[in-house]
C-alpha cells in the first residue's frame, strides 16, 4: 500500500489561506489519483494535524508521509511539525518530507505568476524583480531566499532583490526603491508565499510603487508537482519510526 500523503499547512485566521491550501491539494489529487492526500493545519483551521493522524490510525492506516507546506526550512519545519508528529498514535509509521523550496519548479511558478500579472518574456531584461518572502528569524531560511534571488537573476532579469515581510530586512518597499535607483525600466514584485494572509497583504502594500504585483504561488501546477516530488523522495526512504520516536 502507498503511504498516505498528509499535507501540513500553517493555518491562518484569513479564510483565503485555507481555501488556497485546499485548492492546491485538489490539484495534487488530480495529478496523482492513486495517492490518498489529506490536509492538516498547525493552527487556526481544521482539521488539525493531530486530528487527522488520529483518524488515520483509527482507520487502520499504517504509513504516512507528512509534508510541510513550507517554502523554507525554518522553525515550523525544524520544531513545530516534528513535535506534532512525535505525539501521533504509535501505530503510525511516519516519514517527514522535505520542505518545498528551493526548487527550479518554484522559479517557474514565480515566472508564471509574473506573466499572468502582465509581464511578457520580452520584458525580462529590463525588469527588476523583488523576491518577497514572509521572512524568518532563522538565518538558514534567509540565506536560502538570498540564494534563490541570485539564481533567478542569472535567468535574464535586469536584477532580482530579496525582501521580507517580517523578521528580516529589507522590506518590499525598500527593495522596490533600490531597483528604481538601479535603473531597471520596470519593477515587479513576486511574492514567494503559498497563500494569502497577513504577511502577503503586507507585501502587497509594500509593492504600491512597483509596476507589477504578481499573485501568490497558490495552486500553481508547479507547486503541486514539487509536492509530489517531495512525497516520492520521502516514500523511498526508510521509515523513521512509529510516531517519529526512533
Amino acid at each position: 500500500m502507498k503511504p498516505v500523503l498528509l499535507v501540513i499547512a500553517h493555518g491562518s485566521r484569513d479564510p483565503r489561506h485555507a481555501a488556497t491550501v485546499h485548492a492546491l491539494v485538489r490539484r495534487v489529487r488530480a495529478l496523482r489519483p492513486g495517492v490518498r492526500v489529506e490536509t492538516g493545519f498547525l493552527d487556526f483551521n481544521i482539521p488539525s494535524v493531530q486530528g487527522v493522524l488520529e483518524s488515520l490510525a483509527a482507520e487502520g492506516v499504517r504509513d504516512v508521509v507528512a509534508l510541510p507546506l513550507l517554502l523554507t526550512r525554518a522553525f515550523h519545519a525544524k520544531a513545530d511539525i516534528p513535535a506534532v508528529l512525535r505525539d501521533a498514535p504509535p501505530r503510525l509509521r511516519i516519514r517527514q518530507a522535505e520542505v518545498l523550496g528551493p526548487s527550479p519548479l518554484l522559479l517557474s511558478a514565480l515566472e508564471r505568476r509574473l506573466y499572468e500579472a502582465g509581464l511578457t518574456p520580452a520584458d525580462k531584461s529590463s525588469t527588476g524583480v523583488v523576491l518577497a518572502s514572509a521572512g524568518s528569524t532563522d538565518p538558514e531560511a534567509i540565506a536560502v531566499i538570498a540564494e534563490i534571488a541570485r539564481e533567478w537573476r542569472r535567468t535574464g532579469w535586469c536584477a532580482v532583490r530579496p525582501a521580507f515581510a517580517s523578521a528580516a530586512l529589507p522590506r518590499t518597499e525598500d527593495a522596490v526603491r533600490e531597483l528604481r535607483a538601479l535603473g531597471c525600466s520596470k519593477i515587479a514584485v513576486a511574492p514567494y508565499v503559498l497563500a494569502p494572509g497577513f504577511l502577503p497583504d503586507r507585501i502587497a502594500r509594500g509593492a504600491a510603487n512597483a509596476d507589477v504585483l504578481a499573485d501568490v504561488l497558490g495552486a500553481a501546477p508547479e507547486v503541486a508537482q514539487v509536492i509530489l516530488h517531495r512525497f516520492d523522495m520521502a516514500s523511498a526512504k526508510a521509515i523513521l519510526s512509529p510516531a517519529m520516536s526512533a
